[in-house]
């Protein structure tokens, strides 16, 4: 998921091909379906972004009571409405009467907290989930942007790598070397080995082995934790992190041909990283680990374009060789490990396509 972020925005006025009532309005790359005559290109107003829970009297306000996703049918979600996608909610509730909205878009002002907006967590399943410990050696995963709200990360012709983004769950495995001096056991890796979801690593906290977790399951059955210990040695890195997708019938509803359920749970790596002379480094997955472990499928090495990576993000998958159902989208990432001052971190964002978004029957767990 990307980070929770209710800010004003500029706003850029389409005519919908599909409505004479409607317009579209434009924030980045995302567009939502307005009211026509609402807006202006050039207005400012707030845009609320898609996993947003609203407060039912925020919901009440903006006339969507009984129109949004979710029990209490108050979560933002994507739609279709009268053919076209919308994205996210644009508006100017009346809590911001008299906020000077240009201003608050050129300082980034954050109004969730003042509207009462938060970020939907999914829920999760037993398999998913377990006792947990404090581990503070736990090499966090960061939440990825989409790049249709920060269309500027990436420089156009700038080197970029694309890789599919698989609808799993993400595991996250650090290997902590043994710094004691203790003899190695064969076959066992010799230092400490963390175990965590993306959501518990959140918090810095990592799941306790159990043979009936999901994420230890995956480490086992793939040999994870030995193949970070053979890296950490090769690198001479304190801390190595492997970052995979588990998936597979049971895990959400695309599968890939895999079965959580059984021995044929799906992994893959998406990312790694190391802590070597004190300093965390992103490294590339496929130089280190192409052979030992199973990978995302790359897509894409080339200069950057829109064009290309709103190509790329729908289609059919391609990790199961059969192209059972729809690609959930694509992760991109600067070819050279970079800062990106847009997001004030690495140069990375994901693209989701807009069949996914508005499949029907769709699971979110985290």
């Amino acid at each position: 998921m990307s980070t929770l972020r209710v800010t004003a925005e500029p706003l850029t006025i389409h005519e919908h091909p599909r409505a004479d009532a409607l317009e579209l309005a434009q924030v980045g790359l995302y567009r939502a379906v307005v009211a026509k005559g609402a807006y202006r290109s050039g207005d400012f107003a707030v845009y609320i972004p898609e996993q947003s829970v609203l407060p039912a009297t925020l919901v009440d306000e903006l006339g969507l009571t009984g129109r949004l996703a979710g029990k209490a049918s108050d979560r933002v979600k994507a739609v279709r409405l009268r053919g076209e996608l919308s994205q996210g909610i644009v508006c100017r509730p009346r809590a911001l009467e008299g906020t000077d909205l240009e201003r608050a878009a050129a300082d980034g002002t954050d109004f969730a907290a003042l509207l009462g907006i938060t970020k939907w967590s999914p829920p999760i399943p037993p398999t998913m989930s377990g006792d947990v410990e404090s581990a503070a050696d736990l090499l966090p995963w960061a939440d990825v942007e989409n790049l249709q709200r920060y269309p500027d990360i990436f420089e156009p012709g700038e080197p970029v790598v694309l890789t599919e983004k698989l609808h799993g769950t993400a595991c996250l495995v650090t290997y902590v070397a043994d710094e004691t001096g203790a003899p190695a056991v064969p076959g066992e890796p010799r230092g400490k080995v963390l175990v965590s979801s993306k959501g518990f690593g959140a918090k810095g906290l990592a799941l306790k082995e159990d043979p009936r977790n999901l994420y230890w399951r995956a480490v086992h059955g793939h040999a994870v934790a030995e193949v970070a210990a053979r890296l950490a040695a090769k690198l001479g890195a304190r801390r190595v992190g492997i970052f995979g997708e588990v998936f597979g019938a049971g895990v959400q509803d695309l599968s890939y041909g895999a079965n959580a359920r059984s021995t044929e749970l799906g992994y893959a790596v998406f990312d790694v990283s190391a802590e070597i002379d004190g300093q965390v480094r992103w490294l590339d997955a496929v130089e280190l680990l192409d052979g030992e472990l199973p990978l995302v499928p790359r897509l894409y090495e080339g200069p950057f374009s829109l064009e290309k990576v709103l190509e790329l993000a729908s289609g059919r998958e391609t990790v199961s060789g059969r192209e059972m159902h729809l690609r959930e989208g694509v992760v991109i990432r600067s070819a050279t490990e970079r800062y990106s001052p847009v997001v004030g971190g690495r140069a990375m964002a994901k693209s989701v396509s807009p069949a996914y978004l508005t499949r029907k029957g769709g699971t979110e767990y985290e």
